[in-house]
């Protein structure tokens, strides 16, 4: 290896100059990509619908100035493109896009309600694609200025997924299905897009130490369109779920975040339309 390629190889990367949209990004695994993406120099739009989470994100990092915060309901027709308009005005670029933001509303089929399944695509397939679909525009324009000009720029849009879209998962009929379809509209943009130079890929989760994971609790709850959710698992369920996982454990939202960050990366940019299962090799 001659001496150029042995300092490419051991140079580190930098998001440092890179602007990113994450949703989901005030609490749990969201906002460990936010701290992740910010302590590699991105500044980043954190969107969620509590604003008090969302501060909390922006002054837990290091550089609170790389942050900026939206706060507002991903699942309102027209908040998806006040995102994206959002960053534009504030950043006046868009490099990185993760779409994070999501809930379980968790039932038996024959117990789901049209309000609860479609809660589920609303928020886990239909948000991301309005963000997308309204980005593109940008990403598109920008792309082309840059290739007429001989320039190759990637960029990189990261879906969050879940092994109940890839292996289903009893009671998660509503779940399962919008994470399946984050699935689908990663594979197709990645094909539509890679002449852009964007790399399009997905992580999906296994189980991730969140409220949503946590022991259930009477008290614990979401709220959701004016309805309290109950958050949580039973912890027998957690249990035998840590036994069957082959690393022996739950995963933290720091580790969820490595993997999303790996593809936000330069280290990515000839990955595309792949899913990367960050679950600790358990499966449903």
């Amino acid at each position: 290896m001659n001496e150029k390629s042995t300092a490419m190889a051991e140079a580190p990367f930098t998001l440092t100059g890179k602007v990113a949209i994450v949703t989901g990004g005030g609490r749990g695994i969201g906002r460990a990509i936010v701290r992740r993406l910010a302590s590699a120099g991105a500044q980043v739009l954190a969107c969620d619908l509590d604003r008090e989470a969302l501060q909390e994100a922006q002054s837990s990092v290091a550089h609170p100035e790389r942050i900026a915060l939206y706060c507002g309901d991903l699942m309102a027709p027209a908040v998806p493109k006040q995102i994206v308009n959002a960053a534009l005005d504030r950043f006046a670029a868009i490099d990185i896009v993760v779409n994070c933001a999501g809930f379980s509303w968790d039932g038996v089929i024959q117990k789901t309600t049209d309000e609860q399944f479609l809660a589920m695509l609303n928020i886990h397939i239909v948000a991301p694609f309005r963000i997308l679909r309204a980005a593109s525009e940008y990403l598109r324009a920008a792309a082309k200025r840059e290739i007429a000009a001989g320039v190759r720029v990637m960029r990189k849009v990261v879906n969050i997924t879940s092994i109940s879209g890839t292996d289903g998962n009893a009671g998660q009929a509503g779940y399962s299905s919008g994470k399946a379809g984050v699935i689908g509209l990663t594979k197709t943009l990645a094909k539509e897009w890679g002449r852009y130079n964007i790399n399009v890929n997905a992580v999906g989760f296994g189980l991730i130490e969140t409220r949503m994971t946590q022991p259930l609790n009477p008290e614990g709850s979401i709220s959701v369109a004016g309805k309290k959710l109950p958050i949580g698992i039973q912890p027998a369920v957690l249990d035998s779920i840590a036994g069957a996982c082959p690393l022996g454990r739950i995963g933290t939202p720091e580790e969820a975040a490595g993997a999303v960050l790996f593809f936000c990366s330069p280290l990515s940019d000839y990955v595309t339309g792949e899913v990367l299962i960050c679950g600790g090799g358990y499966h449903f």
